[in-house]
């Protein structure tokens, strides 16, 4: 663990590299323990330092910080998934990876913690107690279709038939519940698709929301059933889900549910405006995140603060010492530090400026790239970069690695500048291991956010 400078846990003496035993007499599970114990005036910690163990006794206000980051967020084993979705893309990753990106997880608290989705096929009594008595508030629930065979099919996992029961008996418990459904072609589209959507007015009424987004699909998939969408069905799935608004909104006052933005790109069709998506909910699902992007890129060059997410669902948006994974790792602050080549470079006149992104992030930023060209002399460009070393359908920026950014960046002149979303970053690594700092070139990281790009761009 980690210790914060002048905190009262570094007062006391602790030191990083400590390991926690237990929290007040608890060997804890995971960090969710972890909080729960430490928010108390007087904590005491049973720690071990070069093999001998001590305790530790802090006091402090109640709720006030330890100063302790820990190491990891579950302590015992995570609790593995036995489904063998054909659309997981776990199993659609090449060979050669870190070892922890194959680690596929069905962990209701690894759900309440980052916001990760879970199907509820290994959710037992004893953990609908504990969430209930925990209140572990919000979860994310991928429910893909509530008719039981069909669900069971696409889980590969005949609970995935019976396990929707939990998700019935945790919004009876007011706790506040996610859903996705993922869509795959041919098997829960169209009319399945249609029936889901009324089972879920029927049995789930309560979802706090819900989205609907595509299969990523790569070049490593070995499933013959799995396949891209066409045009056609794209814009089916979308008129199934504006027919569903309209009911849901009629018969709840809401429209619960929406498509993801991929699902616009692919049917080449408008997207809906920002004040359709409320909170932004399921931003980091990809649903309004395009219209977040624009708003917050136009508000900017007004010389206005705007941050439409700024309210972050999920545990790690406020839980003390909790360790930053996933989407809410320290991506820029932690890529600013690998090494010489990721600095602020000095800008000079008429410099061009290369927007690295995905395929689908070039669409995204294509129709504000006039408004950012309009307040600066120094050409932009769009740096579409295909996902080469995932191929398929993939054209998300957050799924680019590193050997395909040098790829695509190597021809540009040492003199122009590249800016490069640290939304493909965490913890300052790509995907594949890499570095910013061994890319060909120098170049500028950015937070994955509008303002940040305005101040890149026009500075």
């Amino acid at each position: 663990m980690a210790v914060v400078p002048d905190s009262p846990a570094a007062q006391r003496g602790l030191a990083v590299g400590d390991e926690l035993l237990s929290v007040n007499g608890e060997q804890l599970r995971d960090v969710i323990r972890y909080q729960l114990q430490s928010d108390e005036p007087e904590v005491e910690l049973e720690i071990r330092r070069g093999g001998i163990e001590t305790t530790v006794t802090i006091s402090k206000a109640a709720g006030a910080s330890l100063g302790l980051e820990l190491d990891s967020a579950v302590f015992d084993r995570v609790r593995t998934c036995d489904n063998h979705c054909p659309f997981c893309f776990i199993y659609q990753l090449p060979k050669g990876m870190r070892k922890s990106l194959y680690l596929k997880d069905d962990d209701y608290r690894l759900s309440f913690l980052y916001g990760n989705f879970t199907t509820l096929t290994r959710f037992t009594e004893a953990d609908f107690e504990r969430v209930v008595t925990e209140h572990l508030s919000p979860m994310y629930v991928s429910i893909h279709a509530t008719d039981p065979l069909v669900r069971a099919e696409l889980l590969r996992n005949r609970r995935g038939a019976t396990s929707l029961r939990w998700l019935e008996l945790l919004l009876d418990a007011n706790i506040e519940i996610h859903g996705q459904i993922v869509v795959c072609p041919g098997i829960n589209d169209g009319e399945v698709l249609d029936d889901t959507l009324r089972g879920i007015l029927d049995r789930f009424p309560r979802l706090i929301t819900l989205g609907v987004v595509p299969l990523g699909l790569s070049a490593h998939s070995n499933e013959p059933t799995m396949r891209p969408h066409t045009v056609v069905e794209a814009n089916r799935v979308l008129d199934i889900v504006e027919q569903w608004q309209s009911i849901y909104r009629s018969v709840l006052g809401r429209h619960l549910v929406d498509a993801s933005d991929e699902y616009y790109l692919m049917a080449a069709r408008e997207l809906p405006p920002l004040s359709h998506y409320g909170e932004c909910l399921q931003h980091e699902n990809g649903i309004g995140m395009i219209a977040t992007l624009h708003q917050e890129v136009h508000a900017a060059l007004r010389g206005e603060t705007f941050d439409a997410t700024a309210q972050k669902s999920g545990f790690f948006s406020w839980v003390d010492g909790a360790p930053a994974d996933g989407y809410r790792a320290p991506r820029t602050k932690v890529a600013l530090a690998q090494g010489s080549k990721v600095s602020k470079v000095e800008t000079q006149q008429h410099r061009s400026v290369h927007i690295v992104t995905g395929e689908f992030g070039a669409q995204a930023i294509g129709p504000v790239l006039d408004a950012l060209q309009a307040h600066t002399d120094t050409v932009i460009s769009l740096l579409p970069v295909r996902n080469k070393f995932f191929g398929g359908t993939i054209g998300v920026t957050g799924l680019l690695t590193s050997i395909d950014v040098a790829n695509a960046i190597a021809h540009i002149p040492d003199t122009d500048r590249i800016v490069l979303p640290d939304v493909m970053l965490s913890r300052g690594k790509f995907l594949d291991g890499g570095t910013v700092a061994a890319l060909p070139k120098v170049v500028e990281v950015v937070a994955t956010h509008g303002a940040a790009l305005v101040e890149a761009i026009t500075r």
